[in-house]
């Protein structure tokens, strides 16, 4: 079956080859990629991330849920295609706007067969606390799955990972956003905001990272992702 996959970086977006073809990237990109993470060092800047991309394998990492309990993604052997979404966390009004955005079509993916992971740089207790009251209003009791990547042990694996300077972290904690023990904190860390499709096969089917932090993708397109792998 054929598959469209999209890949977008930098705010734009292009059709890629079908996933039919993904083996073939996959064992190009091997020598840049190792299973189980990103080969490749921590950016200095958003503009510099090296993402993982469209036909190689998605990588296991660990994350840990409200409960502080240790979450390990594994890509091999997967019942269901599953959305990676990666936000910077719950202080951040951008990513409080996506976040009830997708409500609109979260519901009809997880349905669809698809499984969503928000992935969020706060720490466990502050998951869906640190979120804007409205937001917790349009996400309550819409299957959103909110994991704690305060490691950013996800974050690097997908190659999105990239430091943030400490004015930045300073001005974050003088406008009074809990940050305490977030990945910003405990390592100089924020990911770009991303999203990753990952099939039944472990297989990056999409990928979507976008350092201007302003941007996002938009719901029907998720929706549209979502649909896509869940045919396959």
């Amino acid at each position: 079956m054929m598959i469209r996959a999209f890949n977008r970086f930098s705010g734009h977006s292009a059709i890629v080859s079908a996933i039919s073809t993904s083996m073939v990237l996959s064992l190009l990109s091997s020598l840049s990629i190792r299973y189980g993470h990103a080969d490749v060092p921590i950016a200095d800047t958003a503009e510099q991330i090296m993402p993982l991309q469209v036909g190689q394998s998605a990588p296991r990492f660990t994350v840990e849920t409200v409960e502080n309990q240790a979450l390990e993604f594994d890509p091999r052997g997967l019942d269901r295609p599953v959305l990676v979404i990666m936000f910077r966390g719950g202080w951040c009004m951008y990513c409080n706007a996506h976040l009830s955005e997708l409500r609109h079509v979260i519901p009809e993916i997880t349905a669809g067969g698809v499984d969503v992971l928000f992935l969020s740089g706060d720490r466990p207790e502050l998951l869906y606390r640190s979120l804007q009251r409205d937001t917790q209003d349009d996400i309550e009791g819409r299957d959103y799955r909110i994991l704690s990547d305060a490691g950013a042990n996800a974050a690097i694996a997908f190659g999105v990972a990239y430091r943030v300077p400490a004015a930045v972290i300073e001005r974050r904690r003088a406008k009074g956003d809990d940050i305490s023990e977030s990945s910003m904190a405990r390592h100089g860390i924020l990911p770009v905001p991303s999203v990753f499709a990952i099939d039944r096969d472990g297989i990056i089917a999409f990928a979507y990272s976008e350092p201007n932090y302003k941007i996002r993708l938009p719901a029907d397109e998720l929706l549209e992702v979502a649909r896509t792998i869940a045919a396959r």
